[in-house]
């Protein structure tokens, strides 16, 4: 087993703005340092290409095919993360030989576990070789091919940074990218045995699908369309009647389960206030499902900059919501972080995911190393 090692991790979320670069110090149980990080966006027409991949890409039958725009998404996936490196390490006058490995995590485009079938655009052989470092990537195949959800995977580093803070336990750990993930850490923060994660509905995914549809822009900034609007609380009752949420975890939720057309009758005010409380109550179910009311509820991901769905979050579930910047972590580059952990993670045989996690049978090794 190696010790603190330099790992850079890679994150292109659901949300499909680009891509998260982040440096850490760790040891794959702990994090000694943060390092710097950096955030690409994508273009329009790189966006627009991963796009049309989403679409496409529940008709394919092995998640190693890559018919029609796949395979020229996943080029631009790889290209994209390509660039994020190469600026990273010049703008930090970082030295390649200094850093240990790179968790990559790609660009999910299609997750069905109960198919079999998890979908992580991104060449890691192609960016090793670019980039002469060592690449940890295809994560989540090992865990979907013995019987998990394959998601989330973070949750162990959730631990990690809950064994070395302060923090009141139980610990709720919010993730809301474009899907909306929970993991509840106990009273022995850093074991595997106390942690339970799943994700819990829909995080920003419709409510950017709503804004792209209605502004032309894939966001509520600031939450001021939310904030205008009137919640249709009965178009939220009847998403909340997807049997998804009355499932016990662990369990996983791809991107396009639910639609913004939920809501297409209403004004565009309504509509993205409608679909923020769907995910504010979408996060109170989750929060029924724990073991334990938790103490502590840390946001993290593209929705903590929503004041409007983060103030609906704390209205709906009565705890003090807190984001992950304001506790000394990132709110922004956490799975980024937690890619380059899992990363070392890889290297040393240690799991990435566990039963309580991803409904593994048993704790599961993951990812597949390139080297350059």
């Amino acid at each position: 087993m190696g010790g603190q090692r330099l790992a850079i991790g890679l994150m292109s979320g659901t949300s499909m703005d680009g891509v998260d670069v982040a440096a850490i110090e760790t040891d794959g149980r702990v994090v000694s340092e943060f390092g710097p990080t950096l955030f690409r966006p994508y273009s329009d027409a790189e966006r627009a290409a991963i796009r049309v991949a989403v679409e496409e890409a529940p008709a394919i039958g092995h998640r190693a095919d890559r018919p029609g725009e796949l395979i020229l998404a996943e080029r631009v996936v790889t290209a994209a993360h390509i660039d994020a490196v190469t600026t990273f390490l010049a703008a930090n006058g970082l030295d390649r030989q200094d850093v240990a490995v790179i968790g990559f995590h790609g660009q999910t485009v299609f997750h069905a576990p109960a198919r079999g079938l998890t979908v992580q655009l991104g060449d890691g052989l192609a960016l090793a070789r670019a980039v002469g470092v060592p690449v940890v990537y295809d994560f989540r195949a090992a865990d979907v091919a013995a019987g998990g959800e394959g998601a989330p995977l973070v949750p162990i580093y959730h631990a990690g940074l809950v064994a070395t803070s302060d923090l009141p336990r139980p610990v709720a750990v919010l993730n809301l990218g474009g899907v909306a993930n929970l993991t509840f850490v106990g009273g022995t923060p850093g074991g595997e045995g106390d942690l339970l994660a799943f994700d819990c509905g829909p995080g920003n995914a419709l409510l950017d699908d709503w804004c792209l549809k209605r502004t032309g822009r894939a966001v509520d900034v600031d939450g001021r369309a939310g904030a205008k609007g009137r919640a249709d609380e009965k178009v939220v009752a009847e998403l909340l009647a997807h049997p998804f949420f009355a499932a016990p975890p662990p369990k996983s939720l791809d991107r396009n389960a639910f639609s913004s057309a939920s809501v297409d009758g209403l004004s565009t005010e309504d509509g993205a206030a409608t679909l923020t409380a769907f995910t504010a109550a979408a996060v109170v179910a989750g929060l029924a499902l724990m073991p334990a009311p938790p103490r502590t509820l840390v946001v993290a991901g593209g929705g903590a900059h929503n004041p409007t769905l983060m103030r609906m979050i704390g209205e709906r579930t009565g705890l003090a919501v807190t984001t992950a910047s304001a506790v000394g972590w990132s709110t922004d580059f956490l799975e980024a972080q937690a890619f380059a952990h899992l990363a070392v993670r890889h290297l040393d045989g240690l799991p990435l995911s566990f039963p309580g996690t991803t409904g593994v049978r048993e704790p599961t090794c993951g990812g597949v190393l390139a080297k350059r």
